[in-house]
């Protein structure tokens, strides 16, 4: 982990515990403990829209990769989403181990790199049409609770997503494998990058081939955002079980704004602490106190580590299996 990377993590860690005993442990822990094993159906629910996103991806597979099936796109799914939820990587480890899933399952590295790239890509414009969604459930509540501050913050974290996809988007068109290759082999001049710079390329070339399948890009756009949608039914039973019921744009409302909350602090791993932070801000705007909303985060860190955890377990299996693909490669 590098020092910027380990800095963060200790911001968010404390921010976590700063929030922890700001809302009270014992009225969390309480709170968290309605749950009990229902836990394990959120868990289960959640397989549906990591389901569906592995649909959005399958869809970006090249004609001639169709032996790579939505099962190998699950899998690689899988493990991506476990990583970037328990990995001290960030948001980059998930998609760098799913492209070499995907090439070990027999897909050729740069068609497994385009779907990837363009697939993440897509999934944060259907995130960011998902969080407008959820201030636009903001201003109907305008009547009755003064958005203040928390429309402020969800339109920045909104805003934020949307610079962060244009600009992805932006250099994907312009060759950014290629482009980051040729600069590494200028900083390193006295080792030959030709072959990287080649592999580069083909990536670049395939990138350009999936953006050109039109429909294909729709339909992989549209999954991602009925993935989105669907993940609110995650927040809807968790509150369920904690016997604090609320509406179904409520819970919308509340998946939509933690969900942009959390991807504006991408740079924290895990988010730890910017999760937690987004769901006792909004809060209020769903009628939840405080530790109801705290230990929603704390159940859905729960479901990360239910799932999370067999997905690393596979992922060291698959690369002791598979040599060269594993945890330790990043």
């Amino acid at each position: 982990m590098s020092r910027t990377a380990a800095a963060l993590l200790l911001g968010g860690a404390l921010l976590f515990i700063g929030i922890l005993v700001f809302e009270g442990l014992p009225a969390v822990l309480d709170t968290l403990s309605h749950a009990g094993w229902g836990l394990g159906l959120v868990a289960a629910f959640h397989l549906l829209p990591l389901l569906l996103d592995a649909a959005a991806i399958s869809t970006l597979f090249p004609v001639a990769a169709r032996a790579a099936t939505l099962r190998d796109a699950a899998l690689a799914r899988w493990i991506g989403e476990s990583a970037n939820s328990l990995l001290p990587a960030g948001q980059i480890g998930g998609p760098v181990l799913m492209t070499r899933f995907l090439s070990q399952r027999g897909m050729a590295l740069p068609d497994a790199a385009a779907a990837i790239t363009v697939s993440t890509t897509l999934q944060t414009a259907g995130q960011i049409t998902f969080a407008l969604l959820g201030v636009a459930l903001i201003g109907a509540r305008a009547g009755r609770v003064t958005p203040g501050a928390l429309m402020t913050s969800a339109i920045i974290a909104s805003v934020l997503l949307a610079l962060q996809v244009a600009g992805f988007y932006f250099l994907q068109r312009r060759g950014l494998f290629g482009r980051v290759m040729r600069t590494l082999q200028r900083l390193a001049s006295r080792r030959d990058w030709s072959s990287w710079v080649t592999h580069a390329e083909s990536i670049d070339a395939a990138v350009a081939a999936a953006y050109a399948r039109g429909l294909r890009v729709c339909g992989s756009f549209a999954l991602s955002f009925i993935a989105w949608l669907v993940g609110a039914g995650e927040v809807y039973l968790i509150l369920a079980l904690f016997h604090c019921h609320i509406s179904a744009s409520d819970a919308v409302m509340l998946e939509s704004l933690g969900q942009a909350i959390r991807g504006a602090g991408f740079a924290v791993p895990g988010a730890l602490g910017v999760q937690e932070a987004g769901y006792v801000l909004l809060a209020p705007l769903a009628g939840l106190t405080g530790d109801a909303a705290l230990a929603l985060a704390l159940a859905k860190r729960s479901r990360e580590l239910l799932l999370g955890a067999p997905g690393l377990l596979y992922l060291h299996w698959y690369g002791r299996v598979r040599p060269g693909l594993g945890a330790s490669s990043l």
